[in-house]
């Protein structure tokens, strides 16, 4: 009979760490993290997985006016834009990753989450919820798209921004995924609760409930993607937006008492269109201009020009630089 007390042999020793190690990887970091919406359906292997993950269409029926603003909206097309967004990403692929010695990317089809992270942490955050065979497929989506445009094949076109389009900031990336920052201290973003001011029953298919989100009306709840800068997490960092960072270290470091949401959302009456720049009057509330024109005549010795002297004066009124991004 084996003596009990007898030490293991180095092989049977190894093993056992070996399970121990792996049973502890296994494990939810936090808990309430399995049951998050991505750990319920796990990594999406397509962008039709990607994009029916974070479905809101079930908003639509009761949120009409909101679903519409938001469709009028930057975030309801974050990978493809107007075409510049879509043409930027591929810019970064081309000229970038595929130009980098050492990031392992020598054409579309190479693309992995981590190398469009950078972009993807604001444009696409759920991207972080797929696995490597979507960011590939967006990359070749957003190459096929550009060849056809240059070749003039309008079925592929269609095809391809169909596809890019299905990606959104959509309702449960802010009212769920994002709606919680500090997980071990107010818990992790449940699958079926819908996440804003109230807390109670919630009619709606696949969301029978509601709870409150400390963050829903402070503005970190856009800082998440309107980001800090420098991502130096990422191991080929980037610097981007940095219009939160500006909003805390000057705006709100000297007194400035509003969030993002007053600003973008409420005074401007966009709702949840939330537009800066594109907007004629977040311009007017944004930026202070004054101009003054004084004609004149010039002598240069030979003869006699009409000349104007224009003095302009800016004055930046928002809660952060501009330009930002």
């Amino acid at each position: 009979m084996t003596d009990p007390r007898a030490p293991l042999p180095l092989a049977l020793l190894s093993l056992a760490v070996a399970c121990v190690a792996t049973t502890a990887l296994a494990a939810p970091a936090g808990i309430g993290r399995d049951g998050m919406i991505a750990s319920r359906k796990g990594k999406a292997r397509s962008i039709a997985e990607l994009a029916a993950m974070y479905d809101s269409s079930s908003c639509v029926e009761c949120h009409q006016e909101a679903h519409d603003q938001w469709a009028a909206s930057p975030h309801a097309r974050p990978i493809f834009g107007t075409g510049r967004t879509a043409a930027t990403f591929r810019t970064a692929v081309l000229n970038g990753l595929m130009s980098w010695p050492y990031s392992g990317v020598k054409s579309p089809k190479d693309v992995k989450v981590e190398h469009l992270m950078g972009c993807a942490k604001c444009h696409l955050p759920q991207l972080a919820d797929a696995t490597d065979a979507v960011a590939a497929e967006v990359a070749q989506s957003i190459f096929s798209w550009a060849d056809a445009v240059q070749g003039g094949d309008e079925r592929r076109r269609a095809t391809e921004e169909k596809k890019l389009l299905s990606l959104g900031i959509t309702c449960l990336v802010c009212h769920n995924r994002n709606a919680i920052v500090h997980k071990w201290t107010d818990g992790y973003p449940q699958a079926g609760v819908v996440y804003g001011s109230k807390a109670g029953a919630h009619d709606a298919p696949g969301f029978p409930k509601m709870a409150v989100s400390p963050i829903m009306q402070e503005s970190i709840l856009c800082g998440q993607c309107h980001g800090l800068g420098p991502n130096l997490e990422l191991d080929n960092p980037t610097q981007c937006g940095t219009g939160y960072g500006s909003y805390l270290w000057a705006y709100r470091a000297e007194g400035g008492r509003e969030t993002c949401q007053d600003c973008h959302m409420r005074k401007s009456g966009l709702g949840h269109k939330i537009l800066s720049y594109s907007d004629p009057a977040m311009i007017k509330a944004a930026v202070d201009f004054e101009a003054d024109a004084q004609g004149m005549y010039w002598r240069d010795g030979t003869r006699v020009s009409a000349r104007a002297v224009v003095r302009v004066a800016m004055t930046n009124r928002s809660g952060h630089s501009i330009p930002d991004g």
